[in-house]
């Protein structure tokens, strides 16, 4: 059975996840303990995000799932959200020719049309890009909530059963899969939040049923590569029964 080895951490690569989803909590706290704007804990942020996505890739996780922008986070001062927005935009014009050299699919979970148009025009034109890649799946949640990701998932199936396209008998938790903006996909194996917060954060509440979750007190901007394979290695020591003895 083959192991992966770096800094004493032993991973069994017949038993990684497929699907990693991650929380990224902790940007302004870790701002604010060096007395910075908080904007600077979010670019700090960001340089994780990028090296998480490069480990994720060595590792062959073929899909990776970032909660970027809740639905909730439009309540947060305007000037944050302005800035939350042309990090996005810079994110993609500096990051978007290496992932697309690398043959990793942008994926976008959320409504983004409610997004200004300077930052949509980007993330259009990042999907475009990346849409034919096959290596892994970049997902962001952008303007994204789980609760409102299941209320649309009910008025499109409403909408199918109206137009005659489905049945009602034929509506089972497969075919409500189908609806989601993770559909296709497979569930998160695992989910990992930052900044030591244990709570789900209205994030994937369908998705998320049988996932392990990893609650780290580390800061998302000193999240690195040597925790990330920590928490794997913690994932890969449970047994998951999925509801089952």
């Amino acid at each position: 059975m083959p192991f992966f080895n770096k800094r004493k951490i032993n991973l069994d690569l017949n038993n990684m996840p497929k699907h990693v989803a991650f929380i990224m909590d902790g940007n302004g706290r870790w701002a604010k303990k060096r007395g910075l704007p908080r904007l600077v804990g979010h670019n700090a942020g960001t340089e994780t995000l990028k090296r998480i996505v490069k480990e994720s890739k060595k590792l062959g996780i073929p899909y990776v799932t970032f909660y970027a922008f809740s639905t909730e986070n439009w309540k947060r001062p305007s000037d944050e959200v302005n800035g939350l927005m042309n990090i996005l935009v810079k994110f993609i014009q500096s990051e978007i020719n290496e992932i697309h050299e690398n043959n990793i699919k942008v994926n976008i979970l959320g409504d983004i049309d409610r997004l200004p148009d300077f930052a949509k025009e980007q993330v259009h034109f990042a999907l475009e890009l990346t849409a034919h890649n096959t290596e892994m799946q970049f997902n962001i949640a952008l303007n994204y909530g789980g609760r409102d990701e299941i209320i649309r998932g009910i008025k499109l199936i409403h909408q199918d059963l109206l137009d005659g396209k489905i049945l009602p008998d034929q509506i089972d938790e497969a075919l409500f899969s189908n609806y989601l903006y993770t559909s296709g996909m497979p569930d998160p194996d695992l989910l990992i939040r930052t900044s030591g917060e244990v709570r789900l954060s209205n994030f994937l509440l369908w998705q998320l049923a049988y996932s392990e979750f990893s609650f780290e007190k580390v800061l998302w901007p000193d999240f690195d590569e040597m925790a990330f394979r920590n928490a794997i290695y913690e994932y890969q020591k449970r047994n998951r029964r999925f509801g089952s003895v």
